[in-house]
């Protein structure tokens, strides 16, 4: 799956932030990331990216994520792509970014990854810098997001095995639930996203069920 070095945003119709550690949403949730990708990055189609079964038992939590190496290769394995419920909607799209349905129609998995050249990120902080891809998607400033968003977790290297820390924020309007989550690894220079949309289903916990299909893979 291919890394971007053009900007991320998800363009939001319209989005609040409130007072409490609640997003609202009206109108579309999300467009097409724009285009543009560098060329010494292969892409990979979702049917060949399934994490393996063997759980590493590590964790990378923002503060281990400063010990990577420049180098390392990071990306989203694809464990959806076997699962019977889940459906592709769109596929990678060349720019990062790909769509997974569920087959009952309730729910989206837009994911995304690539270069956080334009998202403002800051050196040496991870968690700071996850805040900063959820103020890019959400077009919101980064010190608004940061006090409403919380910590949750990507699954690493495989499904149902959590340990990558991650920044999220959860959005309510009327029965329908979205929720936002991003990592970014500032020793490297990459970021990571999912976009849960739901409009009968609860978003936590579909997130919830895609972490134990689905795995950050990380290639020293």
């Amino acid at each position: 799956m291919t890394r971007t070095s053009s900007s991320i945003p998800l363009r939001l119709a319209s989005t609040a932030i409130a007072a409490v550690a609640v997003l609202s949403l009206s109108g579309c949730l999300y467009a097409q990331i724009p285009a543009g990708s560098p060329t010494d990055i292969p892409s990979s189609s979702p049917e060949t990216d399934a994490p393996s079964d063997e759980s590493s038992g590590s964790t990378l939590t923002f503060t281990e994520g400063l010990d990577l190496a420049s180098d390392t290769y990071i990306e989203w394995g694809d464990g959806l792509v076997v699962d019977e419920g889940w459906k592709i909607v769109s596929p990678d799209d060349g720019n990062g970014a790909w769509t997974y349905g569920t087959v009952d129609g309730t729910c989206t998995a837009r994911f995304w990854q690539g270069y956080t050249t334009d998202v403002p990120v800051v050196a040496g902080d991870d968690s700071a810098s996850s805040d900063a891809i959820l103020g890019v998607l959400l077009q919101t400033p980064t010190s608004e997001v940061t006090p409403l968003a919380t910590t949750g977790e990507f699954s690493y290297m495989a499904g149902g095995s959590g340990g990558v820390e991650t920044r999220q924020v959860v959005g309510v309007d009327g029965s329908r639930t979205w929720l936002m989550a991003a990592r970014a690894f500032t020793q490297t220079g990459v970021g990571l996203s999912v976009v849960v949309d739901c409009t009968a289903a609860d978003a936590e916990a579909t997130l919830a069920a895609i972490n134990e299909k689905n795995a950050v893979v990380v290639t020293p």
